[in-house]
C-alpha cells in the first residue's frame, strides 16, 4: 500500500471511531486531524469537505466490512435462520468494537446525516438495501431447501429483523446495558422456531 493510500486509510478508520464515539455532527475536522496525526493540509489533500470524508468512511469502510460480516457469515452455514441469529448474536454480544452505549454506526449515520444530506441519504439506503437483499437470499435458500416454511415472506423477515437490531441498539444505547439485547435475542429464536 502506498503512502498516500495508507494516510487515507488511517484517516478514515479513526476519523470512524471518534465519530461512532462522539457523532458526526458533532465532531470536528479539527479534532479527526488531532487523532489522526495528520496535518491540515494532508487531510485536505484526501477529503474536500468532512462530508466527502463521512460518505468516503460508508463507501470504503462500512460497505466492505458488511460483506465480510454478513454476506461471509451467511455463506457458511446452510440454515439461513441460524446464520441470521449467529450474526445478530456476533453483532450485539461478542463484537468488541460496537459498544452499547454508542449504539449502532449504521443507525447513528441515518439518524445523524439522511436527514439534511441526499449523498449520505443513498449511500446508507445501499448499506442497508444491501443487508436486507443478503438476508432475504438466504431466507429464499432456507425456504427452498425445506428448512423455512413455504408460506413464510422473506423480505418481512428481513425488515423485521433488521429493524429489530437497530432498535435494540437505541434501547441498549439509552439503558447503557446489554441487558435489553438478550431478551431481544430470546424472542428473536423463539421468533425463528415459529418460521421452521
Amino acid at each position: 500500500m502506498k503512502k498516500s493510500e495508507a494516510t487515507r486509510l488511517n484517516i478514515l478508520q479513526k476519523a470512524f471511531e471518534l465519530i461512532y464515539i462522539k457523532g458526526f455532527q458533532t465532531t470536528s475536522i479539527d479534532e479527526i486531524i488531532a487523532t489522526t496525526q495528520v496535518t491540515k493540509g494532508a487531510f485536505y489533500y484526501h477529503f474536500k469537505t468532512k462530508d466527502e470524508m463521512g460518505l468516503a468512511i460508508i463507501n470504503e469502510l462500512m460497505k466492505p466490512n458488511f460483506r465480510r460480516t454478513f454476506i461471509d457469515s451467511l455463506q457458511e452455514n446452510d440454515n439461513p435462520l441460524e446464520s441470521i441469529y449467529q450474526i445478530i448474536y456476533h453483532l450485539l454480544i461478542e463484537n468488541d468494537f460496537l459498544k452499547v452505549e454508542y449504539g449502532c454506526p449504521t443507525s447513528n449515520f441515518i439518524q445523524q446525516m439522511a436527514p439534511w444530506n441526499e449523498a449520505f441519504t443513498q449511500a446508507l439506503f445501499e448499506l442497508s438495501r444491501e443487508w436486507e437483499d443478503a438476508f432475504t437470499e438466504s431466507i429464499k435458500k432456507g425456504k427452498e431447501a425445506g428448512i423455512i416454511k413455504k408460506e413464510v415472506n422473506p423480505v418481512e423477515v428481513s425488515v423485521f429483523v433488521i429493524s429489530g437490531y437497530w432498535g435494540v441498539r437505541n434501547l441498549g444505547k439509552l439503558e447503557n446495558s446489554k441487558g435489553v439485547y438478550l431478551v431481544y435475542l430470546k424472542g428473536l429464536k423463539s421468533y425463528f422456531n415459529t418460521l421452521q
